[in-house]
């Protein structure tokens, strides 16, 4: 008796969006295996890593801050992937954008200037839509493929990136440490809350999840993107521009990655330094799929998946654990979306195995 899969004529609405809980629940269960595993004490270590970062408000507010760029990454790259264009360069997106505005905090000093914080957001936003633009031309005049020109201009950015803070934006004053002059008070965000880092870039997310709900669900552009997403074709008879779709995904994601790079160095950063981000724009392609590619969606596993980075942090000083164990977390997690999503397309067959040339049931 083999085991195959056998396509279901039509699949369960109620599950495509239970299967993210049911996926964050597996992810704990296969925790509590793991830490079993490590000779650690697995409810123990659970607590630690869902439960203690928690515990006090400054956990949460650092639960936010860790959100606020997953979230505007993911929200970007789901206008894409709706469309069928796969950005897999956000994190790419995002340094280009912390340069564009880091360039401008540190031409401006210590000076006091109103304006640049407005400035500094749209360099960022700008920054990264200049890199999107890039496998956006590349794919709409000669074919090329989104997913290898994005992510390898993720490798290209990081090496600017590094040539910046190691050469001519390096701080004298730093010790030869390869980082930027700290920002001045004119280009820091303001925090919301007293005695943390939670920062006014959390607005930024609340203002893109409302922006892109209302571009896909409300505005006939986003109509356009989801048709040419389920089926091209049938976009293509309807008039539907592939073209305009593949430069709206691209320009979203870039826009959206560049902001969130902005805010790290704005926010919680406060200069350039060769790691800004721990790996946001590719955690962010999990957050954009657990959320189902709705703003509302990626905002709760914006926040789930902040929560793997807090908890990979407490592990470590408590119980000894590397870091590594977030990404662990992170790739079970998308492991069993993934597994979920094909028994909502597919049901599980028992029967012999059909030989081609033999034919039979």
């Amino acid at each position: 008796m083999w085991p195959r899969l056998e396509a279901r004529p039509e699949r369960s609405r109620v599950m495509v969006y239970l299967t993210p809980l049911v996926a964050a629940g597996l992810t704990m269960l296969a925790g509590l295996i793991l830490f079993a595993a490590l000779g650690q004490d697995p409810v123990r270590a659970l607590w630690a890593f869902f439960v203690a970062p928690l515990t006090t408000a400054f956990g949460w507010a650092e639960l936010v801050v860790k959100a606020t760029p997953l979230v505007l990454c993911a929200l970007g790259l789901a206008v894409g992937f709706r469309g069928n264009v796969w950005n897999i360069g956000a994190e790419g997106q995002l340094i280009l954008g912390a340069i564009f505005a880091g360039g401008l905090a540190l031409w401006a000093g210590e000076a006091s200037v109103p304006w640049l914080l407005p400035a500094m957001v749209v360099a960022g936003i700008l920054g990264g839509m200049a890199w999107a633009a890039i496998p956006a031309l590349l794919r709409t005049r000669f074919n090329a493929n989104e997913i290898l020109v994005s992510l390898m201009l993720t490798y290209v950015a990081e090496l600017l990136l590094g040539y910046l803070v190691h050469g001519p934006w390096r701080d004298p004053g730093g010790f030869n440490f390869p980082e930027s002059a700290l920002f001045g008070p004119s280009a820091l965000l303001p925090a919301l809350v007293e005695g943390t880092r939670l920062h006014a870039g959390a607005l930024f997310a609340l203002a893109a999840v409302a922006a892109v709900w209302v571009l896909l669900m409300r505005a006939f552009i986003g109509f356009q993107v989801t048709v040419i997403g389920l089926a091209p074709r049938a976009g293509g008879y309807a008039g539907f521009s592939q073209t305009r779709v593949i430069w709206l995904g691209l320009m979203c994601g870039g826009g959206l990655a560049g902001l969130a790079g902005m805010v790290e160095v704005a926010g919680p950063i406060g200069q350039l330094h060769p790691q800004i981000s721990p790996g946001y724009g590719f955690t962010a392609i999990i957050v954009a799929f657990l959320g189902r590619l709705h703003p509302v969606g990626i905002l709760l596993a914006g926040l789930f998946m902040a929560l793997t980075y807090l908890g990979g942090d407490t592990l470590q000083i408590e119980l000894g654990l590397p870091r590594a164990v977030t990404g662990v977390f992170q790739g079970l997690t998308l492991f069993f979306l993934l597994a979920s999503d094909v028994l909502i397309h597919h049901r599980i067959r028992f029967g012999r195995r059909v030989n081609p040339a033999r034919g039979g049931a």
